[in-house]
């Protein structure tokens, strides 16, 4: 069976769709001729028809604007955002417009935002970021965030089918350092949106995270079982909202544990959230106080190696582990 890398999953993935679909519309900076910041798009453009891929003008609120207006009049529009740092630039086209257009109307806009995200790769303040806790509030908004690269598939095929809009979270540190086998017979799950998965079964600790930072999660998981014995169950959240809180309750049930993980700002970041409904729901089971980690408080820094202290590490997850299983 092929291998692809988490970026050709996701191309593979938009032009099947796109070719099944001739109302989907493909939005962006330098996506039709150029390819896109990380030739996401390249050559996409020659399967399609002509007015199916857009290349825009350097404005992130024009782009969802256009998106909106695009969905009004029945197209599906997929945005790509260069990087998600930019998101921002279209705070309120997002968060005022978008998000509360079905309370407004009762009518879907069925927009998949894609947003590259994340650091690890020394590109700095501007274009490091994971942006995704100024939208949780946002109600009417679902978030996703694919590691790997089979979810990488489901969850954009998810994003599509919905009918209403998804923030797609990809990691680009990912893109073509996450190869993985596909299956070109296998049906890839298209109703994944609130469904978390268990990524390493454990009894001691339930570590919750996502994203690219899953693979530092397994890496402690495995590290910390091979040399004291500890035994993490880590759950990849796939789904930020809906969030699987039924997943994350059964799991702390079972650990009294939990520790929860992410590459955003531990200040404001979506730990605090699911620590508070951990302790709403499961407060009687739990063994030990309930733990997060996240990037330091403070800009991303160009250098690899200051950047590394600003991110969450392996060694800081076992350090956080090993503290709390003795607790």
């Amino acid at each position: 069976m092929p291998h692809i890398t988490y970026l050709q999953a996701i191309q593979a993935t938009i032009l099947e769709e796109m070719k099944k679909k001739p109302q989907i519309i493909l939005l962006g900076q330098d996506i039709k001729t150029y390819g896109g910041a990380f030739k996401l798009t390249d050559n996409l453009a020659k399967h399609l028809t002509p007015n199916q891929i857009i290349d825009s003008p350097i404005s992130e609120t024009g782009m969802i604007g256009t998106a909106i207006g695009a969905a009004i009049t029945g197209l599906h529009p997929i945005v790509e955002i260069q990087f998600a740092d930019f998101l921002s630039c279209s705070f309120n086209q997002i968060t005022n417009l978008l998000a509360k257009f079905y309370f407004r109307t009762s009518k879907t806009l069925p927009i998949v935002i894609r947003a590259p995200a994340g650091g690890g790769l020394g590109l700095g303040p501007f274009h490091s970021q994971n942006p995704e806790p100024y939208y949780l509030p946002s109600a009417g908004i679902k978030i996703v965030c694919p590691s790997t690269v089979g979810d990488a598939i489901s969850l954009l095929k998810a994003a599509l089918h919905d009918g209403g809009p998804v923030i797609l979270i990809e990691y680009k540190k990912l893109y073509r350092n996450l190869k993985d086998e596909v299956h070109p017979d296998e049906s890839y799950q298209e109703d994944m949106l609130g469904k978390a998965c268990i990524r390493r079964a454990g009894s001691d600790i339930t570590l919750i995270t996502f994203g690219q930072l899953c693979n530092s999660a397994l890496e402690a998981a495995e590290q910390l079982y091979s040399e004291q014995g500890i035994s993490l169950e880590v759950i990849d959240l796939r789904s930020l909202v809906p969030l699987d809180i039924i997943t994350i309750t059964n799991s702390v049930k079972k650990t009294g544990k939990a520790i929860v993980v992410h590459e955003s700002p531990e200040s404001g970041g979506i730990g605090g959230e699911i620590c508070a409904r951990i302790n709403e729901c499961v407060f009687e089971f739990l063994d030990g106080p309930l733990l997060r980690i996240g990037a330091k408080n403070c800009p991303i820094p160009y250098n690899p190696e200051l950047e590394k202290l600003v991110l969450p590490s392996v060694s800081e997850i076992c350090k956080a582990a090993v503290w709390l299983a003795r607790y």
